[in-house]
């Protein structure tokens, strides 16, 4: 493949500005003009991800509700040959990973990314990650109407927007096709299920919204915001609860800086104040409604097949299981769907380019990424399944059983990620192999899911599934055994009900196989008929379960290969690095306040282009960074936008080392005060620059007879935010 050309017309000129700054950031980073913290902050937000392995990054990138054309899926499998391995992961938030890319590649292949309409823009950071959505949405026979195009308008609003790009922590979005729940709505920070109600005699279309959600150390299921919100009340719902994320949200104590912690009604500000702090940031949207463009749902333009390819099926057990398993009729009745299943969620190169060719020859050119590592080819006409199972087959993509108890999630655990204890990957491999020898037919008769994630953050979402596993490690004698987690009773039930697995017992890795033999053996000797794996785990309790394992737990009776993990031939030994969204870090307090001059820059290029509520948002961030500078020179701890605004007033403005026009609170809090007009957005950046201007003569002075400029203020935080 050629080098890209950053001025091709096929890149937009946001994109172009984007990649040309990436370049320019590596540079300076390379010659130390950047702090290492700093500018990782900043890679993460374009997609550039640290790996286990030093001097190489992983480049995640960001396919909105998992949508890929058959032309951008081989161009992302030439990059992967191209830059890398060949080989393309597929994740749990419906993106694709490219691994072991070296950090001067990474704008290169941004822009050829680009040229085919995709983007690696905050696909990682503390930004709005993957707006992701069933891999259903639009032929899915239970919903209400096709969600995709609400997903898609989310993802373009919120991509660059200002209100987003530098939060205390990630938000991650979820749009199900039905209440069956089919993108885990319950454990994400918004979700969003299709409604459908009457009113003045016409359907209304609107969403049940919940908030609030998530995985990790400690998971919560997002409380209902909303049973009925209006389609065109979405997206501004989203960017007020957004705004108050910003200006609310923990900074410091990056464990709790996630939504669920703001509302949790015990510690944080609960669910009833959030909305009350939404509907009050509403006066300052650019959209008080936004309507969503809508096609007619229709048939889309299919090959002409003029001869029909004739195959032999070798094995017709297997593709009368396929069958079964694998295809389903859409809601446009004669067509049918595809799950395909990839195998740890990875796909060649080769393979890659052999599927986009099926699909531009055979079915519709929408394929579609699912949240359980796999891929859904939609429109396919009933004769060509013997051929396309043929094909597929040929690509080892026809295994039966996707989606089931025998399609195992996992993260890449230890493979290439910095935070996992213990490798998922293998261990998967194993499991699958105990359910195909022992537990065949619960692939299609069971509900069933297993999840493994490498470390208890919960990439591999262990907490979302009925059988759950996550890293851990156990400490006999002198020597460290490799272990996992087990936890039980998560997932969505066949009703849309979502449920948090439970921990249970922690046990050697190597036990694991025999432990899921144990569990499903109990399952199917002890629940009653068509009883549900969740219910039968709270009907006998986690400490049935506890007792059913604890003999594979007695570390007295382990043998020399329980000491070694999955995947390896030496003896474990936790290397638990730094993960890439957290680490100590330093900053000068100039530096802070050269973050503001940044925020001041991009107010100015904001309002040169009209572009009045972004000019706003960023002269906002110019008070809120430039006053976290001047309190930080005072050791003032600061933890929240909002801490930080009340902080400043107390200690510079209410006790006289500063004049302003106003109190520090009333001057920044004119944010949501005021529609974002022309007017006030040239009024308040004025307001920002004079503010700025102020707490750089403040700092001058503060320096004065103290060498500041060769030894500045050091401050020394666990997470430094702005």
């Amino acid at each position: 493949m050629t080098a890209v050309s950053i001025k091709s017309k096929s890149i937009s000129k946001v994109a172009q500005k984007d990649i040309v700054e990436l370049r320019e950031k590596i540079s300076a980073f390379k010659k130390g003009q950047i702090p290492e913290e700093r500018f990782k902050a900043y890679r993460l937000a374009r997609g550039v991800y640290g790996q286990r392995q030093l001097g190489v990054q992983m480049v995640r990138i960001k396919i909105p509700y998992g949508k890929l054309t058959a032309d951008q899926l081989v161009r992302i499998a030439d990059l992967s040959q191209e830059y890398t391995n060949g080989n393309l992961h597929a994740t749990t938030r419906q993106n694709i990973q490219l691994h072991y890319i070296k950090l001067d590649d990474s704008p290169e292949l941004w822009g050829k990314l680009e040229e085919v309409g995709i983007t690696t823009r905050e696909s990682c950071g503390n930004t709005v990650r993957n707006i992701t959505a069933s891999a259903l949405a639009g032929i899915d026979p239970d919903e209400p109407f096709d969600v995709a195009p609400y997903a898609e308008a989310v993802f373009q609003y919120f991509l660059r927007n200002p209100v987003c790009q530098e939060m205390g922590r990630k938000i991650k979005m979820a749009f199900s096709s039905s209440e069956k729940d089919s993108a885990f709505t319950y454990f994400h920070d918004f979700g969003f299920i299709p409604k459908i109600r009457q009113k003045d005699g016409k359907e209304e279309r609107g969403f049940k919204v919940v908030v609030g959600g998530g995985l990790g150390a400690q998971s919560f299921i997002a409380p209902t915001a909303y049973e009925f919100l209006p389609e065109e009340e979405i997206i501004p719902f989203i960017e007020a609860g957004l705004r108050v994320f910003d200006r609310y949200g923990e900074r410091e104590r990056r464990y709790k800086a996630r939504l669920k912690y703001l509302i949790e009604e015990k510690k944080g500000i609960g669910l009833e104040k959030f909305l009350e702090l939404v509907n009050e940031e509403r006066k300052a949207l650019s959209h008080q409604t936004y309507t969503v463009k809508l096609v007619e749902e229709q048939i889309p333009n299919l090959p002409e097949i003029t001869e029909l390819p004739e195959v032999k099926i070798a094995d017709e057990k297997k593709y009368q299981h396929w069958l079964q398993t694998n295809v389903f009729e859409q809601k446009q009745k004669g067509y049918y769907a595809i799950r395909l299943k990839l195998l740890l969620g990875n796909l060649s190169a080769e393979k890659a380019r052999e599927l986009a060719d099926i699909v531009r020859s055979y079915v519709a050119n929408d394929i579609r990424m699912t949240v359980t590592q796999g891929i859904i080819l939609k429109y396919v006409r009933k004769e060509l399944l013997p051929y396309l199972f043929y094909r597929l087959n040929h690509l080892e993509f026809a295994e039966p059983g996707a989606d089931s108890i025998a399609d195992i999630t996992a993260c890449p655990g230890t493979d290439t990620c910095n935070l996992a204890v213990t490798n998922s990957t293998d261990i998967s491999v194993e499991l699958e192999k105990v359910i195909r020898e022992d537990f065949e037919h619960l692939i299609a008769d069971s509900n069933i899911s297993i999840k493994i994630s490498g470390c208890m953050n919960s990439c591999g979402q262990h907490m979302a599934a009925n059988i759950g596993l996550h890293g851990s490690s156990i400490k006999y004698q002198e020597k460290v055994i490799p272990a996992l987690q087990l936890v039980l009773g998560g997932g969505v039930d066949p009703y849309g009900k979502g449920f948090i697995a439970e921990k249970v017992i922690k046990l050697p890795s190597k036990k694991i196989p025999l432990a899921l033999r144990f569990i499903l053996n109990d399952y199917e000797d002890n629940s009653e008929e068509g009883e549900y794996f969740n219910t039968y785990f709270l009907r006998v309790g986690k400490r049935y379960f506890y007792n059913l394992l604890k003999p594979l737990a007695d570390l007295e009776k382990l043998s020399a290969s329980d000491y070694i993990d999955w995947g390896n031939t030496e003896d474990f030994i936790p290397e638990i690095g730094t993960g890439e969204c957290a680490g100590v870090s330093f900053d000068m307090v100039s530096t802070i306040l050269q973050d503001a001059e940044e925020k001041l820059y991009y107010a100015r290029e904001a309002l040169a282009e009209n572009y009045y509520s972004g000019a706003i948002y960023h002269a906002y961030s110019t008070f809120v960074v430039a006053a976290k500078g001047l309190l930080l020179s005072k050791d003032v701890n600061c933890n929240t936008h909002k801490g930080i605004i009340s902080d400043f007033n107390t200690h510079f403005y209410e006790g006289g080392e500063v004049t302003l026009p106003l109190d520090f609170e009333t001057l920044v809090l004119q944010i949501n005060k005021n529609e974002p007009e022309e007017v006030f957005a040239k009024a308040y950046l004025e307001q920002a620059e004079d503010f700025y201007s102020m707490v750089i003569h403040y700092r001058r002075e503060q320096a004065e007879g103290r060498e500041i400029e060769v030894a500045d203020k050091l401050v020394l935080s666990n997470y430094y935010k702005a």
